[in-house]
């Protein structure tokens, strides 16, 4: 799955074979989104996560700053997934 555009921002689901590998990428994007003063809303569960995109101060609507954090966690996912184990 890519990101979708909802009322809610971006928004993504990413699964995980478990706990620790959800609770390692999230640790991931946490230090990006912090590197770049914009911070996602994010829901996990075991071994899933979703993430929402949206620039509150902006109206909270997708900005080019939502577009860029997204690509920037596609690329943590990409890095981060288990082989074989992880899906979008």
């Amino acid at each position: 799955m890519a990101w979708i555009t909802t009322s809610a921002g971006l928004v993504r689901e990413f699964h995980f074979p478990d706990f620790s590998s959800a609770w390692a990428f999230l640790t991931a994007v946490a230090a990006e989104a912090e590197r770049r003063d914009h911070h996602p809303g994010i829901w996990n569960e075991y071994g899933y996560v979703r993430l929402e995109l949206r620039t509150h101060d902006a109206g909270n609507r997708v900005t080019e700053r939502d577009e860029r954090l997204a690509r920037a966690i596609d690329r943590i996912f990409a890095e981060l997934a288990p082989p074989g184990g992880a899906t979008a």
